[in-house]
């Protein structure tokens, strides 16, 4: 039985195949070596141990060695409308698409070599498992579950590059250098026949015991291919994988919404993908990133007002500073309960301390300003973290990071029997948003709209604040195009309308009279849609421009 998380310490062996921790010392340094590694099941665990960590870095990181470490997957929102870095407008997670990104961006060049890592151990254990004297059964799960792996990485370049070089088998150096773009039709296709083939021999999400906890089922794989048919508009067969899903009746939607994001119920059957982290061997280094100065964080990630608004009042009825129900005292309270899962804002208490940003508060280490190490918004994220972890910050958090959730895959059979141009009935609203809104620790009222043009409006907010620093907010907005559109212009934190010290602290007063606090301005361009190939590749290949 493999435990992804409790032996990821394993894989670090195969990453760096130099030296072994004294725990490990059934596992010699020589035994790695290349004609000899091949020989028993316990080293081919370790090997694929090996893929599903692919280019993950653990502890310290600030641009991303995989699409599923902290830095690749919440830190992408900070590159959209939810969220800005801390860091200011020269980080290159900003400059993802502020209309400044260039070709040696460090982010756009992490996600590139970390992909092909994962590649090249990928294409490395399907041509050696073979060799492996073990069970047929078991061989074609690990094949299937490291094509699975492939195929996602492969999915994820194709959305954000298009036309990428498809590798699949090792390269000598030479061949790695002068390798050529393939067309981005040619990856979906390969993306959807290796996913296709993932899932013939996958096991189901609800026969893979908790032992096994942290490896990918046919759920995970019918996911991706569900993301790759709506980025493709193929909505008919989006909506029919989905629907497979579904039928299968083996995940739902858990009541607690806020556990699905911290360590205490990582064995939810809504969570069907998710990174593995173990704390001490294989931290989530996000507390240090993530948590307000109060608590000796660096606060990096500051939610945007353009997401806070999106949490509207807790009968349904959208958010408004004019409306009596907002307290700026309080700014939780008659909101969607996910705004507080969320944010954190002015006055609430997180880790057992006041988080005070005001920027009147000046005796305050996280109060709002241009300068300290604290928001930049009036706003913190509270989502990923339990409120009673008080261990190290950099090394103690052991909480992993949902890929996929089954509230994905209900917000996404909707959206694809809509844009299929299927009739749209209450039966399928229930069905997929409101069983979402309806959990209950969030119990919101019930969606009744069935017209298509503003039930899609709908839809992509819920998608929107249900999915908050989940990693797929850009991927979002590239696929609806509308990125071009909704990144322009100024964005704004948190109204604090009673600030004495607003009209000459903020950098910009808010034409609209709520006192909100200005953050930043983007322009996005078109050509930023596709992501340029890293300079690093160009100038080592630069056939890789052609």
């Amino acid at each position: 039985m493999i435990n992804i998380k409790k032996i990821l310490v394993l894989s670090m062996i195969m990453a760096v195949g130099t030296s072994c921790e004294k725990k490990l010392e059934l596992f010699p340094t020589n035994a790695f070596a290349k004609d000899n590694f091949w020989s028993s099941e316990a080293n081919a665990n370790i090997a694929l141990i090996g893929a599903y960590r692919g280019g993950i870095e653990y502890g310290f990181q600030t641009v991303p060695t995989d699409w599923w470490t902290y830095c690749g997957l919440v830190f992408m929102d900070m590159a959209t409308d939810n969220a800005y870095d801390r860091r200011g407008d020269n980080s290159t997670i900003n400059r993802l698409t502020d209309g400044t990104l260039l070709q040696n961006n460090n982010v756009v060049e992490g996600y590139w070599k970390g992909s092909y890592k994962r590649i090249s151990i990928c294409n490395d254990f399907l041509e050696n498992i073979d060799k492996v004297e073990i069970s047929p059964a078991i061989i074609s799960r690990m094949k299937a579950e490291v094509r699975f792996l492939r195929a996602t990485t492969y999915f994820y370049m194709s959305q954000f590059w298009g036309d990428v070089p498809l590798v699949t088998q090792t390269l000598t150096p030479d061949e790695a250098n002068n390798v050529t773009r393939t067309p981005k039709q040619e990856i979906v296709g390969f993306v959807e026949s290796e996913l296709k083939a993932a899932i013939e021999d996958l096991p189901n999400f609800g026969s893979i015991p908790s032992s096994e906890s942290g490896r990918a089922s046919k759920q995970a794989a019918m996911g991706f291919l569900g993301r790759l048919y709506l980025a493709e508009q193929r909505f008919a067969e989006a909506a029919a994988v989905y629907k497979q899903v579904i039928d299968m009746g083996e995940n739902e939607i858990d009541p607690d919404y806020s556990s699905l994001f911290n360590d205490t119920n990582e064995m939810s059957k809504e969570t069907i993908f998710s990174a593995q982290f173990y704390a001490g061997q294989a931290p989530n280094f996000m507390p240090q990133h993530t948590y307000p100065a109060v608590l000796g964080g660096w606060h990096f990630i500051n939610p945007l007002e353009s997401l806070a608004s999106e949490y509207g009042f807790d009968d349904g009825s959208a958010f408004s500073y004019d409306d009596p129900r907002f307290d700026p005292s309080d700014m939780g309270a008659n909101r969607d309960p996910r705004f507080r899962y969320n944010l954190l804002y002015d006055n609430t208490t997180f880790g057992g301390k006041k988080y005070i940003c005001n920027p009147d508060s000046s005796s305050s280490l996280d109060q709002l300003t241009y300068s300290k190490q604290a928001t930049r918004s009036g706003y913190g994220m509270r989502k990923f973290f339990n409120d009673s972890f008080n261990g190290d910050l950099q090394v103690g958090y052991g909480g992993n990071l949902p890929i996929i959730r089954y509230a994905e895959i209900l917000l996404s059979y909707l959206e694809a029997k809509l844009e299929a141009g299927d009739a749209i009935d209450q039966a399928l609203l229930d069905q997929t948003i409101n069983q979402v809104r309806g959990r209950a620790s969030v119990n919101m009222p019930a969606i009744t709209e069935t017209n298509a043009e503003p039930l899609r409006a709908v839809l992509r907010k819920e998608r929107r604040i249900e999915m908050a620093f989940e990693g797929v907010r850009l991927w979002d907005l590239f696929r609806w195009e509308i990125a071009d559109e909704v990144l322009q212009g100024d964005f704004w934190g948190a109204s604090f309308p009673e600030s004495q010290k607003y009209a000459t602290a903020t950098k910009k007063v808010d034409p609209t009279g709520d006192k909100r606090w200005f953050v930043t301005s983007k322009a996005f361009r078109q050509s930023d849609y596709i992501w340029p190939i890293p300079q690093s590749e160009l100038n080592v290949n630069p056939q890789l421009g052609e």
